[in-house]
């Protein structure tokens, strides 16, 4: 077996020129925890807010819902208006 075709510790072959820096997996893995972390607290901030909205009461729930058809209906007439649609 030539020298070209003998596969990397990271398992690709160095003919494929994907060899990767020794340090590269660790700022994967470091990456990995950052995204991880940031899902865990979306999660529960908005499981927080989901148990805060189930407790208002009806007249505040209807509220919001028509503040959130104002907002979403701007925005899709902006988009209509930017695409020309």
């Amino acid at each position: 077996m030539t020298e070209e075709f003998r596969t990397q510790p990271n398992g690709y072959g160095a003919a494929f020129g994907k060899e990767q820096p020794a340090n590269q997996n660790n700022q994967d893995s470091g990456e990995v925890g950052k995204a991880l972390l940031v899902g865990l607290l979306g999660g529960l901030v908005s499981a927080a807010g989901y148990m805060i909205y189930r407790r208002l009461p009806d007249e505040q729930k209807e509220r919001l819902h028509v503040q959130v058809r104002g907002m979403v209906s701007d925005k899709v007439n902006e988009l209509r208006q930017n695409f020309n649609i």
